[in-house]
């Protein structure tokens, strides 16, 4: 035996003994692997705040297909360049909780919350987010294929309405035949019911901006005429409107 051989023979024994103790044993339990899984999650989130690159490049399927609060598509290279430290006057953490797993053969799919807090130039800022994974078991371990976050949204801050202005925004406002909209004073703040449904309490965000409590993707933007009349209000759906005309 020639000693090209046999270095390729122990390199050969060496890669098979490696990847044994990669993967995962045949009798790994479903609390075994989720309890892999949320560990390895953890590790990526923190590794977001170290700026640590490397963890991401580990966990990752190289054909990963991640879609981002934003809604961009990103691959393993977009992934892993794009964890970087933090810049100056930034910090935070990131805690992965409520993580459920689901198993069907060699995949996973996981869903759980990040919560985030992060100090942004001496300023606090918390956010949440619900991502779903798909894992896949191979030979080196669980690899993310897939992932899709999304953005928790919380009611914005409520601010006061002065009477003049809150008297303004009492009335009825029509979708389309049958539909309608009214708004009506409750104590210091108002309410309002769509056609044949329940009344629900409205705050303002800002004048002109009001809101239903539990309901953070919607807005009622109100609008006026050159005289600074309310002709009506839109009710923003993320960035599309349902457009209601007072009568």
């Amino acid at each position: 035996m020639t000693k090209s051989r046999s270095l390729c023979t122990a390199a050969s024994f060496a890669a098979l003994f490696a990847a044994a103790v990669a993967r995962p044993l045949r009798g790994e339990t479903p609390a075994d692997a989720a309890a892999v899984l949320e560990r390895q999650t953890q590790e990526m989130f923190d590794a977001i705040s170290a700026g640590n690159a490397a963890v991401w490049d580990r966990y990752l399927d190289p054909d990963v297909k991640y879609t981002d609060e934003n809604g961009a598509v990103m691959t393993k290279k977009g992934l892993v360049d794009g964890t970087k430290p933090l810049p100056t006057g930034v910090s935070g953490t990131i805690r992965v909780t409520d993580f459920r797993a689901a198993f069907h053969g060699d995949v996973a799919v996981t869903t759980h919350v990040e919560d985030e807090n992060e100090s942004y130039h001496g300023h606090a800022l918390h956010c949440q987010y619900r991502t779903t994974d798909t894992w896949m078991r191979t030979p080196a371990g669980w690899r993310l294929i897939a992932g899709q976050v999304l953005a928790l949204r919380t009611d914005p801050p409520a601010v006061p309405i002065a009477d003049a202005l809150r008297a303004e925004y009492v009335g009825t406002y029509a979708l389309a035949p049958g539909i309608d909209y009214e708004i009506r004073p409750k104590g210091d703040g108002l309410e309002g019911r769509q056609t044949k449904r329940p009344w629900e309490e409205i705050r303002a965000e800002a004048p002109d901006v009001l809101f239903v409590p539990g309901k953070p993707r919607y807005r009622k933007i109100f609008r006026r005429d050159p005289t600074g009349k309310i002709t009506g209000f839109a009710e923003r759906r993320e960035a599309w409107d349902l457009d209601w005309t007072k009568r």
